[in-house]
């Protein structure tokens, strides 16, 4: 059976061009619609009116609009932006983007002097403007999200500085480790991240208002006083590039997507510490979901799409690079691209950290007796033995090989080290003693590594503290919190 497909009429209406009457005939519908982007790009109408608003107050400075002329075109572009925080705003049909709906909506507020609203400026560096204005707006909401997750990661850190669990490598135990050290690492990732998005932020923050359509403008405008009204720390130094430069959208999939890399790490982590096989921890209610066939179950649906929404943010930055890779100067079509992967990136982002943020909080409750029964079940305490028998001046390289005998005895015979007596730790090698129990015991083999940056509990307690000084409440505008 075919699929219910409609089939555009043979005879489509034609519809009217929006900017120029260079053009006789009119635009067919179907390309009409394929090249408009006011779908998605109405998304940018808060920028697209404070772009406009800082613009119009520019011309009125530098007398290229009369005072009257800038304030009816002002008033105009107020009444636009209440209509849109009201929900009552209604793009007209044939509006190609989100700048015609604000055009032709200012005209008819404010008749033909709306219509010099546009001197002076293009759609190239209009629509690299609201991009930016908006980028640089989520990325401080992102960045407080990220404080807000490092901030009940390291809430956990400071309950579970001496819960011990196995540390693993190649998803083997490997050695046991402080529960908080584990959590202060991907603290750590976020910090990282917290820092990156800095960065990003401050390309972010540059003006391209004013270098028109490729070339600049021969009129007596003034970019500097525009990019201070915007906010923007200085301005675009090239027209050919600042039309057309999207490194900064590039920069912040790439950015985002380092934070997707993490978030998927820690959940591939409480995925499979929920699991039966390991049960380091526990889903509750508030996270979780059933099965539709099997009544036992409650799986970890919170983390499975944290580290599933990973792969579209990397396919958005992809798609972005290949979409740059083979563009001319300056502006072309293809940068229309840019925004649907841009805000997919942006929601997707932030609702994860959101989830992750709550699953953390809520969706999850350690098991530190389980850990610790793990941790005493297995053999990662060998690495313990030879740092012992070093100690005793034996070469590492001697006792390694010694501790792999002495191992591979215990698993033939189905124990493990600690159940070997002194008799038998001797019948092994004369310098052992009875402090070997001490040594081996996973508390003092986790207290013992104090190495700077280790998992000692002491050395724990100084990172966390760290950590805390500098996890300072975000600011309230621009910047948030430290760079």
């Amino acid at each position: 059976m075919l699929p219910n497909v409609s089939i555009p009429d043979s005879t489509p209406t034609p519809t009217p061009r929006p900017w120029s009457q260079r053009f006789e005939g009119s635009l067919h519908p179907a390309i009409a619609r394929f090249n408009a982007s006011i779908g998605f790009d109405i998304r940018l109408l808060p920028y697209d009116l404070a772009g406009s608003l800082a613009h119009v107050q520019m011309l009125g400075a530098c007398g290229i609009l009369t005072l009257s002329e800038a304030e009816q075109i002002r008033q105009g572009l107020e009444q636009i932006r209440q209509e849109a925080e009201a929900g009552t705003f209604q793009p007209d049909p044939d509006a190609e983007d989100v700048h015609y709906a604000v055009e032709h909506r200012l005209v008819a507020l404010v008749g033909e002097v709306g219509k010099k609203l546009h001197t002076g400026r293009s759609r190239n560096d209009q629509v690299g403007t609201d991009l930016r204005l908006y980028l640089r707006d989520q990325i401080d909401c992102i960045r407080t999200s990220i404080w807000q997750l490092r901030g009940v990661l390291l809430h956990l850190a400071s309950q579970h500085i001496e819960t011990i669990l196995p540390g693993y490598t190649h998803l083997q135990r490997a050695q046991p480790v402080s529960l908080a050290h584990h959590l202060l690492a991907y603290e750590e990732m976020l910090w990282r991240d917290w820092q990156r998005l800095g960065q990003v932020r401050e390309q972010v923050n540059v003006c391209p208002l004013g270098s028109g359509a490729l070339a600049g403008t021969p009129l007596p405008i003034d970019r500097h006083l525009t990019a201070h009204l915007l906010g923007f720390e200085r301005i675009t130094t090239n027209s050919l590039d600042a039309v057309s430069d999207r490194d900064y959208v590039v920069e912040f999939h790439a950015a985002a997507s380092l934070i997707l890399v993490h978030l998927s790490r820690l959940s591939e982590e409480m995925v499979l510490w929920a699991s039966q096989e390991f049960r380091f921890v526990t889903l509750t209610d508030a996270c979780a979901t059933g099965s539709s066939l099997m009544p036992q179950k409650k799986n970890p649906d919170v983390p499975e799409l944290v580290r599933g929404k990973a792969g579209r943010v990397f396919g958005h930055l992809q798609a972005l690079l290949v979409t740059l890779k083979g563009l001319p100067l300056a502006y072309n079509k293809d940068l229309q691209e840019d925004k649907e992967g841009l805000f997919d990136t942006v929601d997707t982002l932030r609702s994860c950290l959101e989830a992750m943020t709550i699953l953390l909080q809520e969706g999850i409750q350690f098991q530190p007796q389980r850990m610790a029964a793990a941790v005493g079940e297995d053999f990662s305490n060998a690495t313990d033995v030879a740092d012992y028998l070093v100690r005793q001046g034996i070469p590492f390289r001697t006792a390694h090989d010694l501790v792999g005998q002495i191992v591979r005895v215990c698993l033939a015979e189905g124990i493990v080290l600690r159940d070997l007596s002194l008799e038998r730790w001797k019948q092994f090698h004369p310098a052992f003693e009875e402090d070997i129990f001490a040594a081996i015991d996973p508390q003092q083999v986790v207290a013992a590594r104090l190495s700077a940056g280790g998992t000692g509990f002491a050395v724990v307690r100084q990172a966390l503290q760290q950590a805390q000084v500098r996890h300072r409440p975000p600011e309230q505008s621009g910047e948030t919190g430290e760079s």
